[in-house]
């Protein structure tokens, strides 16, 4: 089989609620309050940095308590990883998927991931990559990475319409929308938009994985 499936990382890997109660606390804001505010911002089409001036913080001021906030975050750590990440990893490539996890993260969190066991064919984060989602830049990358393979052989999942969804589909992959964390919740998609394939989890995804490339594609 020369298919890939490409994962994200934030809140398809790796559970961010960790990171973003650290935020919350070293800015000194109840995480109830910070996370509610999160979830205005995400409602209203904003950036995750707009959370920041919410409560009065110009970009100068909160970037420089982000190695405060590394320094307590400490990476990735295994009560991050989603409990059905690595049982959909290896079940994808039991199937005989090819796998890659390309994100907009760190370049640090590739040496975490490995760190967790998380070791696919192709690894690199945005910073790495020198472009970030939703760039279409980003999956030309993304598929240089992985060897050129046509487009609509590879599958991208991740849990935010504005930056895995559309670009993925615009960009030709196969798109896989997965409705966790704040911006899979909250996020709606635009009409007439429909991406290859809609979960809940990984483990559903493991289980409706081939409902991508259906019989009446030609693929095989």
């Amino acid at each position: 089989m020369d298919r890939w499936v490409c994962l994200d990382v934030g809140e398809t890997l790796i559970d961010e609620t960790r990171i973003w109660s650290v935020w919350a606390d070293v800015l000194a804001i109840p995480r109830l309050t910070f996370m509610a505010a999160l979830g205005g911002v995400i409602a209203r089409g904003g950036e995750h940095r707009d959370v920041f001036s919410e409560f009065g913080f110009a970009e100068a001021a909160w970037r420089a308590l982000g190695p405060e906030v590394e320094r307590r975050y400490a990476g990735f750590q295994e009560q991050d990883l989603y409990p059905d990440a690595r049982p959909a990893i290896a079940a994808l490539a039991q199937a005989g998927y090819r796998l890659s996890v390309l994100a907009n993260q760190p370049a640090s969190r590739s040496g975490e991931l490995r760190a967790l066991g998380i070791a696919p064919e192709v690894l690199a984060m945005s910073d790495e990559m020198a472009v970030a989602k939703p760039d279409p830049a980003f999956f030309i990358r993304a598929l240089e990475l992985m060897g050129d393979p046509p487009p609509e052989r590879v599958a991208y999942v991740g849990d935010r319409v504005d930056n895995d969804v559309l670009p993925a589909m615009a960009a030709g992959l196969r798109a896989i929308w997965l409705r966790r964390g704040p911006w899979g919740v909250i996020q709606q998609l635009p009409n007439g938009a429909q991406p290859a394939l809609v979960v809940g989890s990984l483990r559903e995804l493991t289980e409706s994985i081939s409902a991508v490339w259906p019989a009446a594609a030609g693929e095989r």
